[in-house]
C-alpha cells in the first residue's frame, strides 16, 4: 500500500517536512512506499483530500481542525478527521525591508501585503491577527502570493510586507541572505489582544540570530501544526506512522530543522492524556492512541 501525505506548495514548510517523513517512514517495512503530494491551499485541501480518500495523512494547522469537523466555511461538508501527531509550533510573523518606514502593525494600513494564496491557512491567520488588532483586509491591499512568490515580490519592492511562517524555512533563509529585513514587533498590549481573541494561538519567542537581521529576541504568536488522518485509514498504518514519528524525533530533527525540539510537543500527552492533541473535538485515531500508550506517553 502506498501511503500518501498531503503537504503544501513545494516551497512551503509542510512540503519539506513531508519529505523528511517520507525518508523516516520508508526505513520501516510497514511504511515502505510513501508519496508526498503538493497542495496549493495546504490545510483546507488536505482535509478535503482525506474526505475523498485521496491521501492517508495530511498536514494541517490546528485552527482548521474544528472547522473541518463541523463543516464550517470554507468547508462544504463535515469531514470525519482523526488526529495523528504534532508536527511543529513555529512563529507567524510579518517581515519588511530593513529601510522600510513600517515599524508597527498600524503602519501596515494602506500598504501592499503578501498574505499567502487566497484559500490558504495563512490568509485565515492574517484575518485573525488583523481582526484582533482592530483592522481588516479593507485597511490594506492584500496580495495573494505563495511564500516564494511573496518573497520575490518583497525583494523587488512590489509589496511592502510579507506574512511568513515558521522558521527555519528555505524561502525565508534565502531571502534574508540577499535582502536586509526586519520582523515587525508587537507593541504593548497587542500580543495579549491577539492571544485573547484567538484561543488556539500560543506565545513564542523568535530568538536573536535565528535569521539574518533579527538582532533581539522578539515575542510572536505561534500555532501548532499537526498531521491528521481519517477514520478509514487502517489502524496498523496509523500506528506504524505515529510510532515512527514519536520515537524518531531526533532523526527527524536531523532530516529537517523544523522538527528540532518536537519531542516537547508530545509532553502534554503525559499530563493531559489524549485530549492534549484532540483539537476542535477531533479524537485521536485508534492506531495513534495505541502507539502513544505503548510508547508510554498516555497511560
Amino acid at each position: 500500500m502506498t501511503i500518501r501525505i498531503g503537504t503544501s506548495e513545494r516551497d512551503g514548510t509542510f512540503y519539506s517536512q513531508g519529505r523528511a517523513l517520507k525518508t523516516a517512514f520508508e526505513r520501516r517495512p510497514a511504511l515502505a512506499a510513501v508519496e508526498v503530494l503538493e497542495a496549493k491551499s495546504a490545510s483546507m485541501e488536505n482535509a478535503n483530500r482525506l474526505h475523498a480518500g485521496e491521501i492517508e495523512f495530511g498536514f494541517m494547522a490546528s485552527n482548521w481542525i474544528g472547522r473541518a469537523k463541523n463543516g464550517e466555511p470554507p468547508f462544504e461538508r463535515p469531514i470525519d478527521l482523526a488526529m495523528a501527531a504534532p508536527m511543529n509550533a513555529g512563529p507567524l510573523f510579518f517581515i519588511v525591508r530593513a529601510q522600510s518606514p513600517i515599524r508597527s502593525f498600524s503602519d501596515l494600513r494602506g500598504r501592499r501585503i503578501a498574505v499567502g494564496p487566497r484559500t490558504s491557512g495563512m490568509v485565515q491567520h492574517a484575518h485573525g491577527l488583523f481582526g484582533a488588532l482592530g483592522m481588516s483586509f479593507s485597511d490594506f491591499s492584500p496580495v495573494y502570493l505563495d511564500f516564494a512568490a511573496g518573497a520575490a515580490a518583497l525583494a523587488a519592492g512590489d509589496v511592502d510586507a510579507q506574512f511568513q511562517c515558521p522558521i527555519p524555512n528555505a524561502v525565508m533563509t534565502e531571502l534574508s541572505q540577499r535582502v536586509a529585513l526586519r520582523v515587525l514587533p508587537y507593541r504593548n498590549g497587542e500580543l495579549e489582544a491577539v492571544m485573547k481573541a484567538v484561543p488556539y494561538y500560543r506565545r513564542t519567542v523568535m530568538r536573536a540570530g535565528a535569521i539574518r537581521g533579527l538582532e533581539a529576541d522578539l515575542p510572536q504568536v505561534t500555532v501548532l501544526n499537526v498531521l491528521v488522518t481519517h477514520r478509514r485509514v487502517p489502524d496498523a498504518i496509523v500506528h506504524a506512522a505515529v510510532e515512527a514519528i514519536a520515537t524518531g524525533c531526533d532523526e527527524l530533527g536531523r532530516l529537517n530543522p523544523l522538527f528540532v525540539g518536537m519531542d516537547e510537543l508530545f509532553e502534554p500527552l503525559r499530563s493531559q492524556g489524549p485530549e492534549a492533541l484532540e483539537f476542535g473535538g477531533v479524537p485521536l485515531h485508534p492506531g495513534a492512541l495505541r502507539a502513544y500508550r505503548e510508547i508510554g506517553l498516555v497511560t
